[in-house]
């Protein structure tokens, strides 16, 4: 028997066939089965990539007892349902992004894996970016100092799925995805620095969304619109830090600057990399290479290495070659500051981690 870890993926729609694609490419996973619920489209998957087994019923792969693991890409709001089955099936999960539907649901995956004793990733792609694994250089050699603020920006001037011409209508509608622009691109943004921040426990959040922008007549009539194309929030963490958000699926703006966090002796940008101290009366404003310093840092220290992708890097971790990122707590903690903004516009106040928990129900949908 080989080592390589035998894996089923549920939900093979365009998403999933990116997954599939990425693993195709990683030697340390074989994906032994596929489910959908479009029979016909999951034989036509199987059989483009070459996976022995197709199933209509998730039920069916995960009652496979070679699989040791599953790969959920589905609407946001089947996340937990599916990925709770396939825990208390004894699989270890990866999951879409974001973690669920709200979260409620979010703590109930993240309850079950632990309870399971089992492993359960979200995919944080940002997490395994060049700029990020600069950032945490930067950081863990201490030339920031003690960091206190941090902004996550995500910019598209007309970007909304379906309705500006990419994706489908579920990804517009908030019984199918839970929410818009925060939850499709923002959960990328505020995750990776929440990591770089130590991922900090959730105070105070106030917000406010909108959806104000026009769009085609007809795509609006059709998509059932109904969540926000522009998210902004000012969260409160312990330890006296704080968390600007601005998230735009579309926006009447030609851009905004990328990502940032400060601290006492420095700071940085994200997009695009920049790194900013001062020495006295002179500013210092560093490009950096971060082609050279990626290139270094998997060459001489392959044991340390993230892995190439968010896939192989949870692989390996399955396999006990690295120790997994938190990305189930950093995208938990995510899923917390984004409710709290959309309950924080519903009440118009700024509300506390623990109203917006108590007052998160499930938006799950079973499949």
């Amino acid at each position: 028997m080989d080592n390589k870890l035998r894996i089923g993926v549920i939900g093979v729609g365009q998403i999933g066939q990116v997954h599939l694609d990425n693993y195709q490419v990683i030697p340390e996973v074989e994906v032994v089965a596929i489910a959908d619920v479009n029979e016909a489209h999951a034989r036509s998957v199987a059989g483009r990539y070459g996976i022995r087994d197709s199933y209509a019923d998730f039920h069916d792969l995960l009652a496979r007892p070679e699989i040791q693991a599953v790969d959920v890409c589905l609407h946001n709001n089947l996340h937990m349902p599916v990925s709770v089955a396939a825990l208390q099936a004894g699989k270890h999960v990866y999951c879409e992004k974001p973690m669920a539907g709200s979260y409620h649901d979010a703590e109930i995956m993240f309850q079950t894996a632990q309870a399971q004793g089992l492993k359960l990733s979200i995919q944080l792609s940002t997490l395994f970016s060049k700029e990020t694994k600069a950032a945490k250089f930067l950081i863990d050699q201490g030339l920031l100092g003690r960091l206190y603020h941090a902004r996550s920006v995500g910019f598209r001037r007309r970007g909304r799925p379906y309705v500006d011409g990419y994706g489908s209508p579920p990804f517009v509608q908030k019984h199918n995805s839970g929410g818009g622009a925060l939850y499709d691109v923002g959960v990328y943004h505020i995750a990776s620095l929440l990591y770089l921040l130590g991922n900090p426990l959730v105070l105070r959040v106030s917000g406010k969304i909108y959806q104000e922008t026009g769009m085609d007549a007809v795509r609006r009539e059709t998509s059932g619109y109904d969540v926000e194309e522009l998210g902004l929030g000012f969260v409160k963490l312990a330890d006296g830090i704080t968390l600007d958000i601005i998230e735009a699926w579309a926006i009447h703006l030609g851009g905004l600057e990328g990502s940032s966090l400060v601290g006492q002796k420095g700071g940085l940008r994200l997009e695009p990399f920049g790194f900013f101290q001062s020495q006295g009366d002179l500013d210092l404003d560093t490009t950096v290479d971060l082609e050279s310093f990626a290139r270094r840092t998997h060459d001489l220290r392959t044991k340390t290495d993230l892995g190439a992708s968010p896939q192989q890097h949870w692989a390996l971790a399955l396999q006990g070659r690295l120790e997994l990122l938190p990305t189930a707590e950093l995208a938990l903690n995510t899923m917390l500051i984004s409710e709290a903004i959309y309950l924080s516009d519903q009440l118009e106040r700024e509300v506390t981690a623990e109203e917006v928990k108590q007052a998160s129900l499930s938006t799950a949908v079973a499949l």
